[in-house]
């Protein structure tokens, strides 16, 4: 299966704030990340969630993986920093201040999870 991935660009909020919540929801089943997700109070929370739901989107539609089956999950999120935009502030005596509102841009990888063979551990008979 090729990996499955979404991007969001440009998104405003410093990136610092937005790997708290993608930190949330690394490696977990898209189920249990979307559920995570939905309970978190923090602002990227919802443009994850979205992110989620539009990678889960394009492995139903392009790659034909039906995402019911339960097998997806998160194999990367990672979150980037994007270009800041400059802006000034005001200061005493009349003078400004430069600061940078600073953007964002998220990619999710997801994969499929297959079944790995555990191996069968010998049990060692004690003579008696």
């Amino acid at each position: 299966m090729a990996d499955v991935t979404a991007k969001l660009k440009y998104h405003h909020l410093a990136p610092r704030k937005v790997r708290l919540v993608a930190d949330l929801v690394r490696g977990k089943k898209v189920g249990v990340a979307m559920s995570q997700l939905a309970f978190s109070t923090k602002k990227s929370a919802q443009a994850i969630a979205k992110l989620l739901k539009s990678a889960v989107s394009n492995a139903k539609h392009n790659f034909k993986i039906d995402a019911d089956k339960k097998d997806l999950y998160i194999k990367e999120i990672r979150v980037d920093e994007g270009p800041p935009m400059k802006r000034y502030r005001t200061a005493w005596r009349g003078t400004t201040k430069p600061f940078k509102r600073r953007t964002s841009h998220v990619v999710i990888v997801l994969g499929e999870k297959t079944e790995t063979k555990t191996k069968k551990i010998k049990k060692i008979k004690k003579h008696e």
